[in-house]
C-alpha cells in the first residue's frame, strides 16, 4: 500500500487552493463564508428505499388476518428469526454501561481469540409476550431452525397451549427460514407437523421488510438493550443476559444453549418435496402455505 492517502477537502486545503489562483483567505474567513451559504460537515442520510415488491402490502394485511384468525381460536402465533451472530470472548460489545472504570476488551475482534461464536434463534410467543432462545454454535440452518421450533412444541406449547391443533410462526423471507429453503418446509412436515399432530401455517414477510417482524422490536431490541456495554466473555454471559431480559409490560425470556452440529448444503430431492403435505395459499402463494401432519408420514 502506498503512503499516498485520499482524504475529503479540509479548510487547510482550500486555503491552498485559492491562494495558488491567487486569493489570500484565511480559514476562519473561508468557514465563515462556507456556513453563510449552508455548507456544513454532513453524513449519508439514508432516506431513498429501493423498489417496494408490488404485492408487499397485501402480504401484511394476510399476515395479520392469519394472527387474528389464529388467535382469536386460541391457537399459538410464533414470530421466529435469528439474532446476529456474536463472537463469544472478550470483545467490545456496543452500548454504554454506568461504572467507574471501563471493561477492558481486545484491541482486535480477532475469529482466533474467541472461545466461540453464538447463533441465537429466537422465538417469541406473541400471546404471552415470552421469548424463547436457543443459542448455537454451529451454523445457523434450516434445521438449526426448525429444532428450535420442535423443542418449543415440546416445552412452550404444552404449557401454555395444550388443546392447540394448529400452529402460526411469522418469519422472514430469507436467512434459515427462507421461503425458498426445501430444507425448511421439509423438516416442518417431519418435525413439527408429522411429529406432533400440528396444521402450521407459515407466512414470510416480504424482501426488504424484515424488520416489521414482531420478534425484531419486541425480543432482540430489549437483548440488545439489556447486554448493552456488557462483553460477552462466554457462553454463560450471553445466557445470563438474555434470561435476565424483562420489560415493564411483563416480557419473559427463557435462553438455552444448543450443542448439536448442523450441516450446511443439505439437499432435498423432488421425491420429498412432492410427498409433503404442503397447500400454498391464494394469497401471495410464495410466501403463505400451510403444512398438514400427513396420516403415512413415511410412504413406501
Amino acid at each position: 500500500m502506498s503512503d499516498r492517502k485520499w482524504l475529503n477537502c479540509r479548510l487547510v486545503d482550500i486555503e491552498e487552493h485559492l491562494d495558488e489562483r491567487g486569493h489570500g483567505i484565511s480559514q476562519p474567513v473561508i468557514s465563515r463564508l462556507l456556513k453563510k451559504h449552508d455548507y456544513r460537515l454532513r453524513a449519508n442520510v439514508k432516506e431513498q428505499a429501493s423498489k417496494q415488491h408490488p404485492d408487499r402490502d397485501r402480504q401484511f394485511e394476510h399476515i395479520r388476518e392469519q394472527r387474528a384468525k389464529h388467535q382469536s381460536a386460541g391457537h399459538p402465533t410464533l414470530s421466529a428469526d435469528t439474532k446476529k451472530k456474536e463472537l463469544v470472548g472478550n470483545f467490545k460489545n456496543s452500548g454504554q454501561i454506568w461504572c467507574q472504570t471501563p471493561e477492558i476488551v481486545n484491541v482486535h475482534d480477532f475469529r482466533s481469540d474467541a472461545v466461540g461464536r453464538a447463533v441465537p434463534y429466537g422465538i417469541y410467543d406473541q400471546q404471552n409476550n415470552r421469548g424463547t432462545i436457543c443459542v448455537g454454535q454451529s451454523a445457523d440452518t434450516p434445521t438449526f431452525a426448525v429444532d428450535n421450533i420442535a423443542r418449543w412444541c415440546q416445552t412452550e406449547r404444552l404449557e401454555h397451549f395444550p388443546d392447540a391443533t394448529r400452529l402460526m410462526i411469522e418469519v422472514d423471507s430469507g436467512g434459515s427460514n427462507s421461503y425458498r429453503s426445501r430444507v425448511w418446509k421439509r423438516d416442518l412436515q417431519e418435525k413439527v407437523a408429522d411429529q406432533f399432530g400440528l396444521t402450521i401455517t407459515v407466512c414470510h414477510y416480504p424482501t426488504g421488510a424484515s424488520k416489521w417482524n414482531p420478534i425484531e422490536h419486541r425480543l432482540f431490541s430489549e437483548i440488545s438493550k439489556t447486554w448493552a456495554g456488557c462483553p460477552l466473555r462466554s457462553f454463560d454471559d450471553v445466557l445470563h443476559y438474555m434470561r435476565d431480559t424483562k420489560t415493564q409490560t411483563g416480557l419473559t425470556v427463557q435462553a438455552h444453549l444448543v450443542t448439536e452440529t448442523y450441516e450446511t448444503g443439505v439437499k432435498v430431492p423432488d421425491k420429498e418435496m412432492d410427498a409433503l403435505n404442503i397447500q400454498f395459499h391464494d394469497v401471495c402463494p410464495q410466501w403463505n402455505y400451510t403444512i398438514r401432519p400427513r396420516s403415512n408420514p413415511n410412504p413406501a
